[in-house]
């Protein structure tokens, strides 16, 4: 297998919706099989009896298995570790499962994978708490050895170590020195891509590139995004994996060289070229981006055609990072790929930073920089009209954070939580903002909520949730061409105080005013707002009040930022 190289994720023996033979006709050349799920079900005695992964799914390339091992993270409230392993209770039946190192070991030499991951100790990236990193860092060692003993076919089936120790430098320094001291035929580095700060993520990766062995290859695990695909490999990366070709697909996107098609605006309905010109997948040959706008997040062919063409680029883009070093091109590979995905934009601090690390610098053609305008918060921006359907139904700016969390995983759960995240991250990332995206935003609010709160909402709540997200794609569709009467019919609606009340509640004690003579606290009905209830502005404040209203009532906080 040629690196740069990265595993299509397969957990469970699939690509979710595509064949075998069309994740080849990608040019993948590896795939990923997640150990608990496929130790779950169809289990190892079946997986032994068929002879593997490779037979039972009909794969005739390489497969690499984690170690299950990352599920302590993502499935935590189901999952008790000790030193023995870790005690799962499954999301399928609720049944207990014991996985220790020796067991992951015997799932995944059942699997057949051509590289195995050991069963390590996964703590959440966020988690501040050093000890313990260190308990993991340590446990981690200790159970790679059970891992090395208990392998049944070490010529055949190469078992990686997989480095932790958080985002602490002298843990990682630690379980570099310990476990480059096993001689493993290659080496992984964990505990990343989980919503870190990207200027604590880039020097994690180059300190352990800059000790792991050369002459081995070096995995990061979870990555995904084109321009950390790019950098990681400037500093000496050569494996990775993640979902994100294929979940960002089920969102209705399509990979290409400037960043992402995001298939549901409305900028696609009439456009006739395909996905990206240069692509030689079967996607980007028979179909438009006009039929694919018809179609995505509809129906599931969408999913599937959006599939093969975003691992097809995937795959392409290594390709030619692989071309470019044997050329000794590298350099100026990395110069252009940054230039066309952030044309017209700055590049990222972090991006400068990390490449400068290994002594390339990104040099900017200044016609290539436009100005940026900061728009005044009722600015109607009428030639953007484009720009309220993205945020609407894309999400486009939303994966900085959260969001980025929920693609790089395979759980519904996850994908929620990662949402609110990203929603939250994304509303303080611009603070300038016009009336659309304030609406948008507000939209987004409700959506967390919703998604957060849905097991513990009475119905009353659920309703005026629900009511609130009407009014504010009501107010949306008709903000650019504003109609006083849609407007006041619009505004007609007022926050139900009394169905939020609970015991020991109370509102915020300050007044919407400056008027003495209002007793109204921050409810959406001050004396000042009902005097001009025909303004977009009044409008906002109410929907606004009433979201504040909504979220006390079950103990949460409207962030500061709006």
């Amino acid at each position: 297998m040629a690196t740069a190289a990265t595993s299509a994720a397969a957990a469970v023996g699939t690509m979710k919706g595509l064949l075998p033979e069309q994740v080849k006709d990608a040019k993948a050349q590896i795939i990923l099989g997640n150990t608990y799920h496929l130790g779950t079900r169809p289990g190892k005695d079946l997986l032994n009896e068929f002879g593997g992964l490779h037979k039972f799914m009909q794969w005739d390339r390489a497969i690499l298995t984690d170690s299950g091992g990352f599920q302590m993270v993502s499935l935590l409230d189901l999952a008790e570790i000790t030193e023995e392993g870790v005690k799962f209770k499954s999301p399928y039946d609720g049944s207990e499962c014991m996985l220790t190192p020796e067991e992951s070991i015997k799932i995944q030499n059942a699997i057949g994978g051509d590289i195995m991951m050991q069963l390590d100790d996964v703590v959440d990236v966020k988690e501040k708490e050093y000890e313990r990193f260190k308990t993991a860092t340590y446990r981690t060692t200790r159970w790679l050895d059970r891992c090395m003993k208990a392998n049944e076919n070490p010529e055949r089936q190469s078992l990686f170590p997989i480095i932790q120790g958080g985002l602490f430098p002298d843990l990682r320094k630690i379980s570099l020195e310990q476990l480059i001291a096993r001689d493993a035929p290659g080496y992984a580095i964990g505990g990343l891509s989980g919503g870190e700060e990207k200027d604590k993520f880039w020097p994690t990766i180059h300190l352990c590139t800059d000790q792991l062995p050369k002459n081995k290859p070096r995995y990061c695990m979870g990555v995904g995004f084109a321009v950390d695909i790019v950098v990681c490999c400037a500093l000496g990366i050569d494996m990775f994996d993640c979902v994100f070709p294929t979940r960002t697909a089920r969102f209705g996107c399509a990979l290409v060289d400037n960043g992402q098609l995001n298939l549901k605006a409305r900028e696609f309905a009439s456009d006739f070229k395909p996905l990206d010109e240069k692509c030689d997948c079967t996607t980007c040959k028979n179909y438009t981006r006009a039929y694919l706008h018809t179609i995505v997040t509809k129906e599931t062919v969408a999913c599937h055609l959006l599939s093969i063409h975003n691992i097809a680029y995937q795959m392409r883009l290594l390709q030619e990072i692989r071309d470019s070093i044997k050329e000794d091109n590298f350099v100026n590979f990395v110069q252009d790929f940054m230039n066309t995905y952030y044309k017209d934009q700055d590049y990222p601090q972090w991006v400068i930073n990390a490449l400068d690390a290994v002594n390339i610098t990104l040099k900017k053609n200044s016609s290539d920089i436009v100005a940026h305008r900061t728009f005044d918060v009722w600015d109607d921006q009428e030639e953007s009209n484009e720009n309220l359907w993205d945020l609407q139904s894309g999400f486009k700016k939303l994966y900085l954070t959260g969001y980025r969390n929920a693609v790089l995983r395979d759980f519904e759960e996850e994908e929620a939580a990662g949402r609110v995240k990203g929603f939250r991250s994304a509303f303080r990332s611009q603070a300038d903002v016009n009336p659309t995206v304030t609406l948008a935003r507000l939209d987004g609010l409700l959506i967390a909520f919703l998604s957060k709160c849905k097991s513990c909402l009475s119905e009353e709540q659920r309703t005026e949730a629900l009511q609130i997200q009407k009014e504010i794609k009501e107010l949306q569709s008709q903000f650019y061409e504003p109609s006083s009467a849609l407007l006041e019919e619009t505004l007609k609606s007022k926050p139900n105080i009394k169905i939020f009340e609970r015991k020991n509640f109370r509102l915020e004690s300050d007044r919407c005013c400056q008027d003495t003579s209002c007793s109204t606290a921050k409810v959406g009905e001050c004396c000042t707002i009902s005097k001009e209830t025909g303004k977009i502005e009044t409008h906002l404040i109410i929907i606004l009040a009433r979201i504040r209203t909504l979220y006390h009532s079950t103990g949460w906080k409207v962030p500061d930022f709006l």
